[in-house]
């Protein structure tokens, strides 16, 4: 068995995850899918001050009190930033991390610096008009999106504290000792964020690359398809 934990993306949380959680109990393995502060069903909990440092004291936290090790995280989209910084400072936890679509982050960068200036002031502009100037409201999901996946996920998906994007990572140099998978979705969406990691990916030494026929969101469009994926890499070489 192997015990996967989820680093989810921005606007979502664990329930986005759902679809998996059968497809992975199925295979033998086991799925913890933690929400981040201030989302899904811990919106309550949102406020100004929630930064990058609280979603990885989040993670930090489901490792330490259910006592998890050799663990695969699998972090998504925006959870790249959270999931580096968390398994930087509990490498001997961690036994891989996937990317799923996900930002990489060297020491010192930021959402904001990684996404480009462009997109940093519109997310401010979305922040400033519709979020208290705190919170950014939900990008649109994927046209690919079935009716149905829509009506379910949109009504759940909250708004993001600003901070999240903006507080720049530091890193110590442990998460470079950590084996490292990258999943690339090849329908991108406007702009395509990801492609740098992914290139990133098939050019550096320590990393198995992959791709998937895929919008965002896999979790949600292709979870069987991504079931069998992450059982793949869990159950390849490690290095």
């Amino acid at each position: 068995m192997t015990t996967f934990v989820v680093v989810h993306g921005a606007w979502s949380a664990g329930w986005a995850w759902k679809k998996m959680r059968p497809l992975m109990r199925e295979r033998g393995h086991a799925l913890f899918t933690p929400t981040h502060t201030g989302l899904g069903e811990r919106s309550h909990l949102a406020r100004p001050d929630i930064d990058l440092d609280a979603h990885i004291e989040d993670i930090l936290g489901v490792l330490r009190f259910e006592d998890l090790r050799d663990v695969h995280l699998v972090a998504h989209s925006y959870g790249g930033m959270v999931a580096t910084g968390a398994a930087d400072r509990a490498a001997e936890r961690i036994a891989h991390l996937t990317y799923l679509d996900a930002f990489v982050p060297r020491d010192g960068q930021s959402v904001a610096d990684l996404a480009g200036a462009a997109a940093h002031s519109r997310v401010q502009a979305a922040a400033r008009d519709h979020g208290e100037g705190w919170r950014i409201p939900p990008n649109p999901m994927p046209p690919d999106t079935s009716p149905d996946d829509l009506a379910w996920a949109n009504p759940l998906r909250m708004m993001q504290p600003l901070k999240t994007f903006e507080q720049r990572l530091r890193l110590t140099g442990a998460v470079e000792q950590v084996p490292r998978s990258y999943i690339y979705c090849t329908r991108p969406g406007p702009g395509d964020v990801f492609k740098q990691f992914a290139s990133r990916a098939q050019s550096e030494a320590g990393w198995r690359y992959f791709e998937l026929d895929a919008s965002h969101n896999p979790h949600i469009t292709m979870p069987d398809t991504l079931a069998a994926l992450l059982g793949d890499i869990a159950g390849g070489p490690h290095s």
